[in-house]
């Protein structure tokens, strides 16, 4: 994950804290052992997951446009802009298995990647840097997301975009997830996951314009369907309705897997803002 493993009560706690920064629902050990070894192959366009991604990225790159993924692991999107997009891309991620699979990814696709294992709050990427900033699924993690969104900011251009993305799990898969692993519910921070709240998230001194939005086609993929059902059915069932979400033809509010919160970086001038720039 991006912030080193905190223990509840620590001082190191408190002072991040005090500091603006806050606790993570996640540790860093769930992430490294999340990140397996993927194949060395760029994202199958066959799973509705990795479409749903693809067509909220791919618009907004630009060849030799600067792209930064937080919480890159295992890479397979920044593969995909650099090669389909021609994008210069740079991953950030704090698990070092996860940051490992990128480099090999990209060194076996023959690809150009910078990539970082590093704290998001600690970085030596320079701000102001890259004309896209995104995430998938992060800020979720953590009890106060805001910090966080800063720095997405703080890492972007003048003008630049910066695109969060969180599960949309307040309405119907938010429902079967509950029954399917109310454990992993328990990962998240649930109150992040309106289009309200995203909305309030992005009143940044560095934000000139926001929009929330519903995002993508029926995906199961965001619902563990194998933690109550035997594993044969559970994948049966999520190739079928896999199926079903690459063949609807439009997105539908009740089944949009993802919310999403696009932010863009106002214009400022050295002079007006010193240290930001």
């Amino acid at each position: 994950m991006l912030l080193k493993e905190i223990n509840a009560g620590s001082p190191l706690l408190q002072e991040s804290i005090g500091s603006g920064m806050t606790g993570e629902k996640t540790t860093r050990a769930y992430w490294e052992e999340t990140h397996l070894q993927p194949r060395w192959q760029l994202p199958s366009r066959l799973n509705v997951g990795t479409r749903n991604v693809m067509r909220l990225l791919v618009d907004k790159v630009q060849p030799e446009m600067r792209v930064l993924e937080i919480g890159c692991a295992p890479g397979k999107h920044l593969a995909y802009l650099a090669r389909k997009r021609r994008a210069r891309v740079c991953g950030l991620d704090y698990s070092e298995p996860g940051i490992a699979h990128c480099r090999d990814l990209f060194s076996r696709l023959g690809l150009e990647g910078e990539f970082r294992c590093e704290d998001i709050f600690a970085t030596l990427l320079p701000e102001g840097s890259f004309d896209l900033v995104y995430s998938l699924g992060v800020i979720e993690h953590f009890d106060d997301p805001r910090p966080l969104i800063d720095k997405h900011l703080r890492l972007a251009k003048n003008g630049g975009l910066v695109l969060i993305t969180v599960p949309n799990y307040a309405g119907l898969y938010g429902r079967l997830q509950t029954y399917f692993d109310p454990e992993n519910l328990k990962l998240h921070n649930l109150d992040v996951m309106s289009r309200e709240t995203l909305a309030s998230l992005a009143q940044n001194t560095l934000a000139c314009e926001s929009e929330v939005h519903r995002c993508g086609r029926l995906s199961p993929w965001v619902i563990h369907l194998q933690k109550r059902w035997p594993e044969p059915i559970a994948r049966l069932i999520s190739h079928a309705l896999n199926t079903l979400g690459l063949v609807q033809p439009f997105d539908i509010g009740i089944l949009c897997p993802m919310l999403v919160l696009s932010i863009r970086r106002k214009q400022i001038f050295a002079d007006s803002m010193p240290g930001l720039i």
